[in-house]
């Protein structure tokens, strides 16, 4: 069921097989299986994650390539509800390893908020990323085109970018590398800087021989309408027209809660194994946490595996069923 400030109480004694911070695709996708083996889950979702705002979810097998990506995971939410699981809106501040059991502090509401301690024997971590986006005056101005031809993901959108004028959004010399990459999709790459980074000899030779502009004037707003970036408006009152844009300035991780955990890490991303557990027997991480592509099917197969291995390791440690009734007659 959906918990809130006005029933958390009822779940306050209980311990969960599984609490699993987010509710994106592999949140989800995780809370479906664990329902599925007959566990008892909770998803605690912090709101607005990079699913959410995905306008089209143009690679997902099955789904028509318009369905937004808010419709994939209300449907989720749905069918997870459907098969008893908890939800909660609510932000994961820590978690304590207690030995059989995690305690996980949680803040409820953004005003006159709560902090119940909820406890869990295994720990899902699918709480994923945000991308970090131009900071302008007005943000709404980025907004109205994030997501729509203004993309943050060159495997996911690379196709809608081929072949036409694109503006490649950076915040270090290093993410420049992305235009090397980007070509394959398109050779009509004007990289903006933002005067965020300095930009060195060798990288402003490489980009000569490509033939790439670079831009390092900072942008006042983007240009378009209906959601449609048509170019940028520099600082100083010039434009350059465009077609469509890659955003390539860094992520952040949703993953401060885990820092007090003796975890192994590679980056910022959790080393896990095939079935995504972690160096921790009773943690996994889905999607965009682990290393690997930051892609939605992967996220979703993630939450499977996960599942999978918390019921087998449940399994193994239950004791069989039996039918005694009909036990005692084959006795006899």
């Amino acid at each position: 069921m959906k918990l809130s400030k006005k029933n958390l109480s009822d779940r306050s004694d209980h311990v969960y097989d599984a609490l699993i911070v987010g509710g994106g695709a592999g949140g989800l996708s995780a809370g479906l299986y664990l329902q599925r083996y007959r566990l008892s889950s909770l998803v605690v979702e912090k709101g607005r994650g990079r699913s959410f705002w995905m306008q089209d979810l143009r690679n997902y097998l099955g789904l028509p390539p318009n369905t937004p990506g808010r419709t994939m995971l209300q449907q989720g939410l749905e069918h997870f509800l459907s098969l008893d699981g908890d939800y909660l809106n609510g932000f994961v501040e820590d978690v304590v390893d207690e030995g059989e059991t995690f305690a996980v502090k949680i803040k409820v509401g953004k005003k006159d908020s709560l902090y119940p301690v909820i406890r869990c024997k295994y720990l899902v971590a699918a709480s994923g990323i945000i991308d970090h986006l131009p900071q302008l005056e007005n943000m709404q101005n980025v907004f109205d085109y994030a997501g729509y031809n203004l993309h943050v993901c060159l495997i996911c959108d690379g196709y809608e970018m081929a072949d036409k004028h694109c503006g490649l959004f950076v915040n270090s010399e290093a993410a420049i590398n992305t235009a090397f990459v980007l070509n394959w999709f398109t050779p009509y790459i004007t990289v903006f800087t933002q005067e965020l980074c300095e930009v060195g000899p060798e990288m402003r030779h490489k980009l000569r021989e490509h033939g790439y502009e670079l831009v390092e004037t900072p942008i006042k707003r983007f240009l378009g309408q209906n959601h449609e970036m048509t170019g940028v408006e520099l600082v100083d009152g010039s434009t350059i027209d465009l077609e469509t844009g890659l955003i390539s300035m860094g992520s952040h991780y949703y993953n401060e809660y885990l820092k007090g955990l003796d975890l192994q890490w590679k980056g910022g991303n959790l080393v896990t194994d095939s079935m995504c557990r972690t160096s921790h027997p009773r943690i996994f991480a889905l999607g965009d946490l682990k290393e690997g592509l930051n892609q939605v099917s992967i996220a979703v197969a993630d939450g499977t595996s996960a599942a999978t291995a918390i019921w087998r390791d449940i399994r193994r440690a239950s004791p069989p069923r039996l039918w005694e009734a009909h036990l005692s007659k084959v006795e006899a």
